[in-house]
C-alpha cells in the first residue's frame, strides 16, 4: 500500500471525536489529515491524494452530503464513509446517493469501523470499482 492509499481525510467538527479517531487510525498505521469544515476539507482533498475519506453529516459550513457531492466532482473513486449520529433512512439514502460507499451510525463498534476502513482502502488500492458497499450500522 503506497502512502496515498494509507492516507485518510477525516472531516469531523467535534474536536473530541476528531482527536479520538485520529489517534485510533494513527495506531493502525494510517496517515490521518483532519478538517472540521467543508472549506478545510476541500483544500486538503485538492492538495493531495487520499485512500479514504470519512465525513460527518453535520459541519459548521454545510452538510457532509454537500461535501460528498463537491468531492465527487473531482474525485469519483476514493471511497467515502459517513460516520454520523444521524440515523434516519433519508440521511443514509442522501449520503449514498451523493457518492458514499458506506454509512456508519454513531456509536459504532470500533472493530467494525476499522474492518470497513481496511476493506474499502484495499478495494481502492486494487483499483476495483467504487460501487456502493452498503449501509453499515
Amino acid at each position: 500500500m503506497d502512502s496515498a492509499d494509507s492516507r485518510i481525510l477525516l472531516v469531523e467538527d467535534h474536536q473530541d471525536t476528531r482527536e479520538f479517531l485520529e489517534v485510533l487510525l494513527a495506531q493502525s498505521k494510517y496517515e490521518v489529515k483532519t478538517a472540521s469544515t467543508i472549506n478545510e476539507a476541500l483544500e486538503l482533498a485538492d492538495a493531495q491524494s487520499f485512500g479514504l475519506f470519512i465525513f460527518d453529516s453535520i459541519l459548521p459550513d454545510g452538510s457532509g452530503v454537500d461535501l460528498c457531492r463537491l468531492v465527487r466532482k473531482f474525485n469519483e473513486k476514493t471511497p467515502i464513509i459517513f460516520y454520523s449520529g444521524l440515523a434516519y433512512e433519508a440521511d443514509i439514502d442522501n449520503a449514498l446517493r451523493a457518492g458514499a460507499q458506506a454509512y456508519l451510525v454513531k456509536p459504532v463498534d470500533l472493530t467494525e469501523l476499522m474492518e470497513l476502513i481496511k476493506k474499502l482502502i484495499g478495494k481502492c488500492a486494487e483499483c476495483e470499482s467504487s460501487e456502493k458497499q452498503g449501509v453499515y450500522r
